[in-house]
């Protein structure tokens, strides 16, 4: 399956003649690394350009609070700019993750290496100046129906924080100073200094 992408406008989305398979999906986007690629539960492909230096410097701090949080509970497994096949079918990329150990030590070594065929337990998001607010609340959304516990919308252009979890409503933070965890991720906690920053 080739495409000529270098010279189309991004975001942009399309639906292959045929949908793609995740073998088919994971050499798609190893072909076209420069892009941010996920995959809607319907088969239509969502392209992205890669995030600015603002947004990666951002997520290297939520990464790294998660990351140290992970290690001192030591119940789950941290991950990064990951993608996950969902139960619809969807394939979708989280900035940082982090899944129960139970449910990482059953993946064989396989999934490990490629897209995990698992809903992490806790997502975070954080949106970039290419991403579409609307989409990217529909996406935290569909976290929550495919089985994540808890996943955080971080919009640092509005300095807001909204925690979606199952059948409940979005829980708007405006300016925190930190968020902290509840539920699966109860003691961790993201200081927003230097995403706001």
């Amino acid at each position: 399956m080739n495409f000529a992408l270098a010279e189309m406008p991004l975001p942009l989305r399309f639906r292959p003649d045929k949908p793609m398979t995740d073998d088919e999906l994971m050499h798609f986007c190893a072909a076209n690394e420069l892009l941010r690629v996920e995959r809607d539960a319907s088969g239509e492909i969502h392209l992205k350009p890669l995030a600015g230096c603002q947004t990666s410097r951002r997520n290297i701090a939520i990464i790294s609070a998660l990351g140290r949080w992970a290690m001192r509970d030591g119940r789950g497994e941290a991950l990064a700019n990951a993608g996950f096949v969902l139960p619809d079918g969807s394939m979708f990329g989280a900035y940082a993750a982090w899944v129960l150990n139970e449910r990482w030590e059953c993946l064989v070594d396989q999934d490990k290496d490629e897209f995990a065929p698992l809903c992490p337990d806790f997502v975070i998001e954080l949106r970039s100046p290419s991403d579409n607010l609307a989409d990217l609340e529909a996406k935290m959304e569909l976290w929550i129906a495919n089985g994540a516990q808890v996943a955080w919308l971080i919009d640092p252009e509005r300095q807001i924080v909204a925690i979606y979890r199952s059948g409940n409503q979005p829980e708007v933070h405006h300016h925190p100073t930190s968020v902290q965890g509840s539920g699966v991720i109860t003691g961790f906690e993201l200081v927003m200094a230097r995403i706001w920053g």
